[in-house]
């Protein structure tokens, strides 16, 4: 038997009837692909449109250069693998449009042996259930502390793309946020344990 074979991970996912959800995404072969603001801007404008319409809950987001998280809540009669399906598509083929009239080099990064350029990194990425108001604090404080720890910015409500302002009562985002499931300190008051 030839040991080369690529085996596939394939992701089952056990929701948890309106349980919250920490999720990871990641670009194609980690690239940063979401390292310009415009690109970014453009994933912040695609998560508010899913939201509005898969009726998702979202707590909290990020969008950083190479990958994103998204802690929320799926609506009761909808899975949210169509909101997610949704968000990459409307991303990624908008962005690759866009790179296509420019010629761009990094087309050749992103290339497929079997098809079309990839903005997105193969599989559902990750996925966990969040059980308890603990593990909700501690997704949300990693949120909105990673472009520090990555050096990014000095403080969470520094980096744009992110929910960390909403928290902090700036209401006026582009990405609106809805108020979370359970009662919970404010997850800016120091880096995730």
């Amino acid at each position: 038997m030839d040991r080369t074979v690529q085996i596939r991970k394939r992701m089952k996912r056990q929701d948890t009837p309106r349980g919250a959800r920490f999720i990871t995404f990641s670009c194609q072969r980690r690239l940063p692909l979401l390292s310009n603001p415009a690109i970014r801007d453009v994933f912040a404008a695609s998560l508010a449109a899913a939201r509005i319409r898969f009726h998702f809950e979202l707590f909290a987001w990020v969008a950083m250069p190479e990958h994103v998280h998204l802690l929320l809540r799926p609506a009761a009669d909808a899975p949210i693998d169509r909101a997610l399906l949704f968000l990459k598509l409307s991303i990624a083929q908008r962005v690759i449009a866009r790179w296509r009239e420019l010629d761009a080099p990094i087309l050749n990064r992103i290339a497929t042996p079997d098809g079309p350029p990839r903005f997105w990194q193969k599989g559902g990425g990750f996925d966990r259930n969040v059980r308890d108001e603990g593990e909700f604090i501690r997704a949300l404080r990693y949120i909105h502390w990673n472009p520090v720890k990555r050096g990014l910015v000095e403080n969470p409500e520094a980096w744009e793309w992110s929910s960390a302002r909403w928290w902090l009562g700036q209401r006026d985002e582009a990405v609106q946020c809805d108020p979370p499931p359970c009662i919970v300190r404010h997850p800016c008051q120091g880096p995730p344990t």
